[in-house]
C-alpha cells in the first residue's frame, strides 16, 4: 500500500469528509499533517469577528498528527501564522511515498519545499485570475508563482478558472488534473427532508412571513463578499411576497442593519455551525453570492445551496461560476459590482416560482459530479503519472475524463 502524506493548514469542514474517503481505500495509506488547530478549539475568526469550533467531527475515520506551531501568532491571515520547524522531521518519520500541499504561501512549506527532496510534491489549490492585476508588483509575483510552480510534480486544479490560473503561470497541461471543489454531498442530501422541515420552524422564529419567497446570502459580512450590493439590488428591487436573509457576522454587519432599518422584510441570523447549514440553505428560494475581488476562489456554499436543490445568483468574480452555474439553467451570472445587473437577477428569478423550482433541481442534479469521488480520481490520475499507484480503476473514471484544456 502507497503512503500519501498530505500538508494543511488546519481541519477544515470541506476537506475531513474527503479524507476519511481517502483512508477506506484499499490501496492507499493516508495521514494528514495539521499546522494549525482552528476549528476544533474556540479560536477567533478575523471573518467572523467572533470565536468558533466547528460542531461535526473533522479528525474521526483518518490518520493525522498536528506539528507544533511556535508562531507568535497562529493563523492563515499571514505569513508567519503557519511556523512548524519539525515539519520536515514528522512527514519523514511518515516515510510517504508522495507528498501533497494544500497551501504554500506560508513559512513553514516554502521552508518544507526548499528542503524536501525524498518523494514527488503535488500540489492542490484554487486561485484563479479572473480580476486581472497589472503593474510591476504584479508581474513580479507571477514571475515568483511561476517558480514555485516549479517544484511541484504534479497539480490538482479545481476548475475553469483555477485551470487557466495554473497555466497561467507555466504549470504545463500534462501535469494538471481534475480534481474538483467538493462538500460532503451525502450529508447534505441525507438531511435534505427534516431540514425543510426545520426551516419552516426558522423562518417563523425569524419573523419571516410564511408566504415570502427567501433571498439568501450565508456566510462572512465583509468587504469581499459585498452584501451590500445585495441589500441594495434587494431594495431597488421592490419584489411583492418576498424577504431578504442575510446568515453571518462580520465587519459591514453594522453598516447593513444600519441601511436595512428602515425596511421591514430585511432579516438578519447570526453565524450558524455546520449542523445548522442545511436548515439554513432549505429556507431559500434563491441563494446569492455577489462576491467582488479576486479573494472567492471557488465559493463552496455554492455547493452547499445547490445539494439542497437551490438556483444560484453569482457574480463572474466568483471562482465556481463557470462550473456551477448555468445561465438560465440553474441560475444567474452578472457583472460583479453592477448591483443594476444584479437587481433585474433577482427580478428575473423570483418572477415565476416554478422556474425558481426546475433551476433548483438542475443544480441539485449537476451537483452529483462533484463530490469526493470525481476529486478522488483527479488525485489517482496524478499519482498514477507518477508510477505511484496503478492505472486508475473503472469506478474512478467517472466525471473527470473532460479536459479543459
Amino acid at each position: 500500500m502507497k503512503k500519501l502524506a498530505i500538508i494543511t493548514s488546519h481541519p477544515i469542514q470541506y476537506y475531513a469528509p474527503w479524507f476519511r474517503y481517502l483512508a477506506a481505500l484499499s490501496d492507499l495509506s493516508i495521514r494528514v499533517f495539521y499546522l494549525w488547530d482552528f476549528g476544533i478549539t474556540q479560536k477567533a475568526d478575523h471573518g467572523f469577528q467572533q470565536a468558533i469550533q466547528w460542531d461535526i467531527p473533522l479528525l474521526t475515520g483518518y490518520d493525522h498528527e498536528f506539528v507544533p506551531n511556535i508562531s507568535s501568532s497562529p493563523g492563515t491571515h499571514h505569513f508567519w501564522g503557519l511556523y512548524n520547524p519539525t515539519l520536515n522531521s514528522r512527514v519523514r518519520a511518515y516515510a510517504p511515498d508522495v507528498v501533497l500541499l494544500m497551501n504554500y504561501n506560508y513559512v513553514s512549506l516554502y521552508q518544507f519545499l526548499a528542503s524536501w527532496h525524498d518523494t514527488p510534491i503535488l500540489f492542490r489549490g484554487d486561485s484563479h485570475r479572473l480580476v486581472p492585476e497589472r503593474g510591476l508588483k504584479a508581474w513580479l509575483r507571477q514571475q515568483w508563482i511561476r517558480q514555485v510552480f516549479r517544484r511541484f510534480d504534479g497539480v490538482l486544479y479545481v476548475g475553469q478558472a483555477n485551470y487557466d490560473y495554473f497555466r497561467a503561470h507555466g504549470v504545463p497541461s500534462d501535469r494538471l488534473f481534475f480534481s474538483p471543489h467538493a462538500i460532503d454531498n451525502e450529508r447534505f442530501s441525507s438531511e435534505h427532508a427534516t431540514a425543510h422541515e426545520q426551516a419552516q420552524q426558522w423562518k417563523q422564529e425569524l419573523g419571516i412571513p410564511s408566504h415570502h419567497r427567501v433571498i439568501l446570502f450565508a456566510g462572512k459580512l465583509i468587504p469581499k463578499k459585498r452584501p451590500n450590493d445585495l441589500l441594495e439590488a434587494f431594495l431597488e428591487a421592490k419584489l411583492p411576497n418576498t424577504s431578504l436573509l442575510l446568515v453571518g457576522s462580520g465587519a459591514l454587519e453594522p453598516e447593513l442593519r444600519s441601511r436595512a432599518a428602515s425596511h421591514d422584510h430585511v432579516f438578519f441570523a447570526p453565524f450558524q455551525n455546520q449542523s445548522l447549514m442545511p436548515r439554513t440553505y432549505a429556507i431559500a428560494d434563491v441563494f446569492v453570492l455577489p462576491s467582488y475581488g479576486g479573494g472567492e476562489t471557488w465559493g463552496l456554499a455554492v455547493n452547499e445551496a445547490m445539494c439542497l436543490a437551490k438556483p444560484i445568483i453569482v457574480s463572474n468574480h466568483v471562482g465556481c461560476a463557470s462550473d456551477l452555474v448555468e445561465q438560465g439553467q440553474n441560475g444567474w451570472i452578472f457583472p460583479a459590482g453592477d448591483t443594476g445587473a444584479l437587481k433585474r437577477c433577482l427580478q428575473e428569478a423570483l418572477s415565476d416560482r416554478n422556474l425558481l423550482i426546475q433551476q433548483g433541481e438542475q443544480s441539485l442534479h449537476k451537483i452529483q459530479h462533484y463530490s469526493y469521488s470525481q476529486v478522488t480520481t483527479g488525485l489517482r490520475q496524478a499519482l498514477s503519472q507518477l508510477g505511484i499507484l496503478s492505472k486508475p480503476e473503472d469506478e474512478h473514471k467517472l466525471y473527470i475524463q473532460q479536459s479543459y484544456s
